[in-house]
């Protein structure tokens, strides 16, 4: 049995009630996994995970990968659709890196969802292949 990771999530972002109670929590637990961890004033980040304060709290940010600014943009068409509702047009957001160009759309529940592309850049690989061996019976 083979798994691909690393294709389909970009990155999950949590909006904290109570930021330093959510640090001390997220801190405990990456130390238990063994993950790394850095921390600012205002946010929290382990690889792909963000988590910073604000109101209202967030249920989840998902931010799903994209291979193109044109693929960003369908993917904002078809969220509104669909019954999603506007949280941001496409377009480049340079307050994260030059060339980060996403649209967001809440979803039926309140979901922030995004979609973007961060530019032309050449991957190291194309995603991690996990195999495993599957016991008989």
């Amino acid at each position: 049995m083979e798994l691909k990771r690393g294709r389909l999530i970009d990155h999950v972002h949590l909006r904290a009630r109570d930021l330093a109670a959510s640090k001390a929590f997220y801190k405990g637990v990456f130390e238990a996994l063994g993950i790394p961890w850095h921390e600012e004033e205002t946010h929290l980040w382990a690889d792909e995970f963000w988590i910073d304060a604000g109101e209202p709290e967030s249920r989840i940010h998902l931010a799903f990968q994209a291979p193109d600014e044109e693929t960003v943009q369908q993917f904002h068409a078809a969220a509104l659709r669909n019954g999603g509702r506007d949280n941001g047009a496409p377009g480049e957001r340079r307050k994260y890196h030059p060339g980060y160009y996403a649209a967001f759309a809440f979803d039926p529940d309140g979901n922030n969802i995004e979609a973007v592309y961060h530019g032309p850049a050449e991957r190291s690989a194309d995603a991690v292949t996990l195999t495993f061996e599957m016991p008989e019976g």
